[in-house]
């Protein structure tokens, strides 16, 4: 079995321990160096999450009630400094789930994003109050659903409908099957059209790998096989039918957080942390290796930068939160 170290160039871990970014520390400390939560130091790192760095600047913004901005413009016009892109970077740097205002932000996202009927997340609100049907989309559905699952919603029966829209409504369509003709396909072409938005199922995917397996049933099971198999055919980032073709060049580009959207290593780490070890992944895995720099880093390549609440990293500057998440991906994948 090929040790996942061997691949390192560098050992990067007290570069990662650094205490100006605790979200990362945090997370080298319970992820790579298995660190029990009653550890001292895993302790101290979780407190100054919310004391230090990015995630208290993004809640010195918010609204008492729990949004960001003007409420009703939570998605579109206030992309990405709105509610939903906060509450995803919020839940992507570890913020505490205790805390009041993180409550606040799911609770507004509940009532004004998902649609009471169905359970899926829209980018508009309805004058009655919850997201217009009419305008659910997939990956803003998974974005939400993993968001409010990581901030400890899973047992809240609003989620457990979102969770259940993806598992009704999510397709794997490889391009050759047709779409029904009911609700909720017709509306977006590019979400639900004869080949599946890329996105969607990612975001889909990572938000049931999020479910923890105590709590995952037949049909969650179900829906994450079939999610996995249709990433795997297209080897994480290729086109299906020729395999000699990348999908979309920009997957290629290691970036943090992606919003909607997605690259090699963000697929990476949801099917290594669902335990997979395919062939199929093989390429993907070199690319994300080759990228190393000579200190045993990895590099900043795509940003959402100047529209964030935010700026997160230096973009084409060594990145802690690429480097975590590569060796993570490295460290589950040659387990």
């Amino acid at each position: 079995m090929t040790d996942w170290k061997s691949f390192l160039k560098k050992d990067v871990i007290n570069w990662l321990l650094e205490k100006e970014n605790p979200s990362v520390r945090y997370y080298t400390l319970t992820g790579l160096l298995e660190r029990k939560l009653v550890d001292s130091e895993v302790k101290e790192a979780k407190e100054k999450i919310m004391e230090i760095g990015v995630i208290p600047k993004i809640l010195s913004k918010q609204n008492p009630k729990g949004y960001w901005g003007v409420p009703q413009d939570f998605y579109i016009r206030s992309k990405y400094k709105g509610t939903v892109w906060s509450l995803i970077l919020l839940a992507e740097l570890g913020a505490d789930k205790t805390d009041k205002r993180i409550k606040n932000a799911c609770e507004f996202i509940l009532n004004n994003s998902q649609d009471p009927k169905s359970g899926g997340f829209s980018y508009a609100r309805a004058s009655s109050g919850g997201g217009v049907a009419s305008k659910i989309i997939p990956c803003l559905t998974g974005n939400m659903v993993w968001s409010l699952i990581r901030f400890g919603c899973i047992d809240d029966s609003r989620v457990q409908k979102g969770i259940n829209w993806i598992i009704n409504y999510q397709r794997f369509d490889d391009g050759k099957q047709y779409l029904p003709d009911d609700w909720p396909y017709k509306k977006y072409v590019n979400c639900f059209g004869k080949h599946s938005c890329h996105m969607g199922v990612i975001k889909s995917l990572k938000a049931l790998a999020e479910i923890p397996e105590n709590k995952r049933n037949k049909e969650i099971k179900n829906t994450i096989s079939q999610a996995v198999e249709y990433v795997l055919i297209h080897h994480i980032y290729k086109k299906s039918h020729d395999l000699s073709k990348v999908s979309k060049p920009s997957w290629l580009q290691l970036g943090f957080p992606h919003m909607y959207q997605c690259d090699i290593l963000e697929i990476l780490g949801i099917l290594t942390r669902l335990g997979y070890n395919d062939k199929r992944m093989q390429d993907a895995i070199d690319i994300v290796i080759s990228k190393q720099n000579s200190d045993g880093q990895w590099v900043l390549e795509r940003t959402f930068n100047g529209r964030f609440q935010v700026d997160i990293e230096k973009k084409n500057k060594p990145s802690k939160w690429i480097t975590l998440n590569a060796l993570r991906v490295l460290r589950n994948y040659y387990k």
